[in-house]
C-alpha cells in the first residue's frame, strides 16, 4: 500500500523493494509473492530510466522465483510483467552487466509455459537475438537468452515464424562461438532443436548445422544432456531432408555414425541418451543409401545392445 501510494517517488520505490527482500525467504510471505512481483514490475516501468531499481528489482524477482521453486510452485507472470521486463531490457540494451542478470531472469520466467507465451506476445524474441549479437562473447548471456528461446519456440503456434527462423544464424553463432564450453553448447543444441521442431532451418542450413552438432558432440563427450539434445536436434534435421543424413555419414572430420556410436557406449545407462539415438536411427534408415552405410557399421549390433539393456522401456 505503501509503495502504491507514491509510484511517482523513486525513493520510496528502492527503499520499499529493498525492505521486501528483507523477509521474502520468510515461509509467511510466501502467499504474498504474486502481488510482490505485480507491485515491483510496476515500480520498475515507472521508473524506467533508474538502473539502481531496476538491479534491486530484478534481484528480487530472481529471489522470488527461487523460493517459488523450492516450494514447488512455478508462478507464471502475467502479460503486464512480461512487457515491463521488455521494456527494461529496451532501456538498457548496452548495459552488459545488467542484461546479464535480466536475461537470468528472463530464462528462470520462461520455464512457465504461460509466462514463455507471455514474453512471446509482447514480442520479445527480436530483442534476444540483438542481444546476442551484441553480445556473442558473453557465456552467460548467451546461456540465458539460448534458454529462452528454447522455452518460446516450443510454446510457438508458428505465428511468428519469419522471427523464429533468424533466430537459425544467430543461434549457430552462439555453439560455434561457445564449443568448449559445455552448459552455453547444451543450451544452443537445445535451442536448435526446437527451431529444427517448428521448421524454421532452410535447406542452405541442413548440412553446416549438422556439421555444428557433430562439432559439439566431438568437443562435449562427457555431458550426457547435450548429447541427448544434440541427438534430438540431429534427428530433427534428419526427419527433413537427406542433406542431413548423408552429412552425418560424410562428415569432414569422420564418421559421425562412429562419434555417435563411441558416445552413446560412453553414457550407456543413460535412457535419454539411447532414447534420443534410436530415434536418430529410426529418422536415418527412412533413406535408401544411409541405412546400406549403417548396416555396414554394425549399428544393427548397437541397437540389439541397447535394447538388452532398457527391455521394459
Amino acid at each position: 500500500e505503501f509503495m502504491q501510494a507514491s509510484w511517482d517517488v523513486e525513493e520510496v520505490q528502492a527503499k520499499a523493494i529493498q525492505h521486501l527482500a528483507s523477509f521474502v525467504k520468510d515461509k509467511s510471505a510466501f502467499p504474498y509473492l504474486q502481488k510482490f512481483t505485480e507491485v515491483i514490475t510496476f515500480a520498475m516501468k515507472t521508473h524506467i530510466d533508474s538502473l539502481e531499481l531496476h538491479v534491486e528489482g530484478c534481484n528480487l524477482l530472481l529471489e522470488i522465483l527461487s523460493q517459488a521453486l523450492e516450494q514447488g510452485v512455478m508462478m507464471a507472470l502475467d502479460e503486464s510483467v512480461a512487457s515491463c521486463l521488455l521494456h527494461t531490457v529496451r532501456k538498457h540494451s548496452e548495459n552488459e552487466e545488467f542484461l546479464s542478470l535480466l536475461c537470468t531472469l528472463l530464462m528462470m520466467i520462461s520455464a512457465s509455459e504461460v509466462a514463455a507465451e507471455n514474453l512471446r506476445k509482447v514480442g520479445i524474441i527480436p530483442d534476444l537475438l540483438s542481444i546476442l549479437r551484441r553480445f556473442l562473447h558473453n557465456d552467460k548471456i548467451c546461456f540465458s537468452c539460448c534458454a529462452v528461446l528454447w522455452s518460446l519456440a516450443v510454446s510457438d503456434n508458428n505465428a511468428e515464424q519469419a522471427v523464429l527462423e533468424s533466430a537459425v544464424p544467430v543461434t549457430s553463432a552462439v555453439l560455434q562461438e561457445h564449443l568448449q564450453n559445455g552448459v552455453v553448447a547444451e543450451s544452443a543444441c537445445s535451442a536448435l532443436w526446437a527451431l529444427s521442431l517448428q521448421g524454421c532451418l532452410t535447406d542452405s542450413d541442413y548440412e553446416p548445422t549438422t556439421a555444428l552438432l557433430l562439432d559439439a558432440l566431438r568437443m562435449n563427450p562427457g555431458r550426457a544432456v547435450l548429447v541427448k539434445q544434440g541427438c534430438l536436434a540431429l534427428a530433427s534435421l534428419v526427419r527433413l531432408s537427406e542433406t542431413a543424413a548423408l552429412a552425418i555419414l560424410l562428415d569432414s572430420k569422420g564418421s559421425g555414425i562412429e562419434l555417435i556410436k563411441a558416445e552413446c557406449h560412453l553414457h550407456f545407462d543413460e535412457p535419454g541418451v539411447a532414447g534420443a539415438l534410436c530415434l536418430l536411427m529410426k529418422e536415418m534408415v527412412q533413406y535408401e543409401e544411409v541405412k546400406l552405410d549403417m548396416r555396414s557399421q554394425e549399428m544393427e549390433k548397437l541397437l540389439s545392445e541397447i535394447k538388452l539393456q532398457f527391455p521394459f522401456s
